[in-house]
C-alpha cells in the first residue's frame, strides 16, 4: 500500500491505462512531468515491464526525468527496494521492471532495445516528428498493452505535436479544437488521452511562483502565454495582425458594395520545393481594406500543366503581376495567351512591400482560400542572434505574400495627397 498526495486535477490520468497515447501539455509548474513520472512508477510497480524515457538530448536525463523518478522513489521511502542506477542511467524494480534512458541525439542506441511497453518522451516538441515514428515502432511486446506518455510545454502551432494531436491546415486534418481542451481540461478522443494544466492546478506551488508567472503578461506576451496559460499559439511577433478569415459568400457580398474597387492578382512561381501561388484581390482604397477572395496553390506542375490549371485567366484576359525572377516563365505565358507581365524589384523591396501590406487597416481572407490563411495568419518576422526582427524575413516561405506583394506591384495603401492609389 502506497499513500501519496497528488494533485486533484491529475488522479484520474494517474491510474488510467485504457488509452494507447497520453498527451500532456501545460504551463510551467503545472506539475505534468512529476505526475507521469508517478504514474510510471505505480505501474511498473504492479507489472514486470520495460520503460523508455526519451529526450531529444540524453544527457539532459539526468537533471531531468532521472533525478524527478529517483526524488519520487525516495519521497514514497521506496529507495530500498528500487535501484537508481547513474552508469549507464536506468531504473530497476524489485519485480523486474526497469526504465532505461535514451536520447534522440544517439539514434543508433534505439536500434537494441526490445520489449518496450512504455514509451515516455519529455519535451516531446523538441523531438523531430521523423523521431517519433522512431519510437512508435519501438513501442511493441508480445503481451502487454502499449502505451505512450507525451508532456510538453505549448509552442507554435508549426510544431509536430500540435499537427498530429489537434489539427494542420496545410493536410486538411482536424482532431480537436485547442480550445476545447483548454476549457475541458481533459478529454479522450481516438485512443488519446488529451490533458492540460497550469500552476493553478498545482496546489503545492508558492503563490510567488504564480505571481512571477503573471508578470511576464506585461513584458514577455508570448512566454506568458506559454508559461502561464499553457496555450498554443505564435511564437513571435505577428507580420499581419490586422489578418482576419471570413465566409466566401460575406466577402464576395462586401466586395459587391465597394464604389471603386481595384482588382489585383498576383502569382509567385515554384515547382518542387515551393510554389505555384496565384492570388485574387480586391483593395477598398477608402477604408483601406484588402480582400482576398480566391487562390491557386499547387507545386510539382510544370508551366504548361500550371497554364492548363489557370486558363480561366487567359480567358478573361485578367492582368496577373508575377515574380520578376522568372522571365522565361512569364515569356512562357505572354506566348500562351495570358496578360500577364513582372512586378518591379529593387533593393530593399521586400521590406518596401511588406510595409505596404501592414498598412491596410484590414486583410480579409475567404475560407475558400485555405494555404493563404495557413501561411498569413501566424506569419511571424524572424530574428536575428540578438533577438531583433528581420523585416524581410518571416518563420516560413510565404508564396501568398509573396503574391501579394506582386499583385499590388503600382498600388500604394497610403496617399500622402488624398488621391486614390491605383495600379498601374
Amino acid at each position: 500500500m502506497i499513500e501519496k498526495e497528488v494533485n486533484p486535477h491529475f488522479e484520474g490520468f494517474i491510474f488510467d491505462w485504457s488509452q494507447k497515447f497520453y498527451f500532456l501539455v501545460g504551463g510551467y509548474g503545472s506539475s505534468k512531468s512529476y505526475h507521469v513520472a508517478l504514474k510510471l512508477i505505480l505501474k511498473l510497480l504492479e507489472e514486470k515491464r520495460t520503460a523508455l524515457v526519451v529526450r531529444e538530448v540524453y544527457d539532459t536525463h539526468r537533471d531531468s526525468t532521472f533525478s524527478l523518478l529517483e526524488e519520487i522513489i525516495i519521497d514514497l521511502e521506496l529507495d530500498h527496494k528500487i535501484r537508481c542506477v547513474t552508469s549507464p542511467m536506468q531504473i530497476r524494480f524489485p519485480n523486474g521492471s526497469k526504465i532505461i534512458f535514451k536520447g534522440m541525439d544517439k539514434p543508433q542506441k534505439l536500434k537494441s532495445i526490445n520489449n518496450i511497453s512504455i514509451v515516455w518522451l519529455e519535451e516531446c516538441s523538441e523531438v523531430k516528428y521523423e523521431g517519433f515514428k522512431e519510437l512508435l515502432g519501438r513501442l511493441r511486446h508480445p503481451t502487454f498493452s502499449l502505451h505512450m506518455l507525451l508532456s510538453t510545454n505549448p509552442v507554435s502551432k508549426g510544431n509536430w505535436t500540435y499537427k498530429h494531436f489537434f489539427k494542420d491546415q496545410v493536410n486538411n486534418y482536424f482532431l480537436l479544437d485547442d480550445e476545447e481542451l483548454y476549457q475541458k481540461k481533459s478529454i479522450v478522443i481516438n485512443n488519446t488521452y488529451y490533458h492540460h494544466s497550469t500552476a493553478d492546478d498545482n496546489l503545492f506551488l508558492p503563490e510567488s511562483y504564480i505571481e512571477q508567472l503573471e508578470d511576464l503578461k506585461t513584458h514577455d506576451p508570448d512566454l506568458h502565454r506559454i508559461a502561464r496559460k499553457g496555450r498554443f499559439g505564435v511564437n513571435g511577433t505577428l507580420v499581419l495582425p490586422q489578418f482576419e478569415e471570413w465566409e466566401h459568400d460575406e466577402v464576395l457580398k462586401v466586395i459587391g458594395e465597394i464604389r471603386n474597387p481595384i482588382k489585383a492578382n498576383g502569382m509567385d512561381f515554384g515547382f518542387v520545393n515551393s510554389y505555384n501561388a496565384l492570388l485574387r484581390m480586391v483593395v477598398d482604397h477608402d477604408k483601406k481594406y484588402l480582400y482576398i477572395f480566391w487562390e491557386y496553390y499547387k507545386n510539382g506542375k510544370t508551366d504548361p500543366e500550371t497554364a492548363e490549371d489557370i486558363k480561366e485567366f487567359k480567358e478573361t484576359q485578367e492582368l496577373i503581376k508575377a515574380d520578376t525572377a522568372e522571365p522565361k516563365t512569364i515569356k512562357f505565358y505572354k506566348q500562351n495567351g495570358f496578360r500577364i507581365r513582372a512586378a518591379k524589384k529593387f533593393p530593399g523591396s521586400r521590406t518596401q512591400n511588406t510595409k505596404k501590406v501592414k498598412r491596410f487597416k484590414k486583410i480579409i481572407c475567404s475560407k475558400n482560400c485555405p494555404n493563404t490563411i495557413r501561411e498569413l495568419k501566424d506569419l511571424t518576422f524572424a530574428v536575428d542572434k540578438e533577438g531583433i526582427i528581420i523585416e524581410d524575413e518571416f518563420n516560413i516561405d510565404p508564396h501568398t505574400f509573396s503574391a501579394i506583394w506582386y499583385g499590388l506591384d503600382g498600388y500604394e495603401v497610403s496617399d500622402l495627397k488624398g488621391g486614390f492609389g491605383v495600379l498601374k
